[in-house]
């Protein structure tokens, strides 16, 4: 007697469990675009050539670990932000990245130092393993700018930069990589497009400037009679 009654008390409220995740599948709200960005050159035969003729052999370049990159407000989300006149900061709605801009510009920079050939390694924020160098990085700009009116946006990318020596912590340079380009069009796969433009700008600045801040602190270590760390050229 007791079984069946237990059934019947139990049975509607399995129905309106089930009734609610019907309702919740039948959701018309559109899925989320997800956009993602390559780093200069990835993939293409461009990079391989600049490695062939430009790598250090094994061992003899320093390494060098990049840091969690540390994002101006407003940036530190996955969502493809804009910028307005009057101040405004806004993003485009039904789309984002992959990942937090910090975590998308990572990616980017480790990507970009590896395919140079100029670097025994480049680990990234994550990696437990130790490096001659260290690169932290502050993502101050990483926008599509609607504040000159006109319709389409300029992207701007403005990464911050501070590289020094693991050992001892010395700061050897500071320098900031910028990159812009202007959206084809109003539509969002021109401006992720100019982003990608703005992106290879500023990647590729940062790439040169690091391995000239390295050469140049190699140079001096070895004219002061230090046991300078690998040179890049060696």
């Amino acid at each position: 007697m007791s079984g069946p009654r237990v059934v019947a008390r139990v049975a509607p409220l399995v129905c309106v469990l089930l009734g609610g995740c019907t309702g919740l599948l039948q959701s018309s709200t559109k899925p989320e675009q997800i956009y993602y960005l390559r780093a200069p050159g990835a993939g293409g035969a461009g990079a391989t050539a600049v490695v062939a003729a430009g790598a250090p052999a094994p061992g003899a370049a320093p390494s060098l670990r990049v840091g969690h990159p540390v994002a101006a407000p407003g940036l530190d989300t996955p969502h493809i932000v804009l910028v307005q006149a009057d101040h405004r900061m806004n993003y485009y709605t039904g789309s984002r990245w992959p990942a937090t801009i910090p975590y998308v510009v990572e990616s980017l920079v480790v990507e970009t130092l590896r395919g140079s050939g100029r670097w025994s390694s480049v680990e990234d924020s994550a990696s437990p393993f130790p490096s001659d160098y260290l690169l932290q990085l502050r993502v101050r700009r990483f926008e599509a700018d609607y504040t000159a009116g006109g319709g389409a946006p300029l992207v701007e990318v403005l990464i911050d930069c501070i590289i020094g020596r693991r050992e001892g912590r010395d700061v050897i340079a500071t320098f900031t990589a910028a990159g812009s380009a202007p959206a084809a069009a109003n539509r969002l796969g021109e401006v992720v497009a100019a982003f990608e433009q703005a992106s290879d700008a500023a990647l590729s600045s940062l790439s040169q400037q690091a391995a000239a801040a390295v050469q140049g602190d190699a140079e001096r270590a070895a004219q002061n009679g230090a046991n300078p760390v690998p040179s890049m050229r060696r």
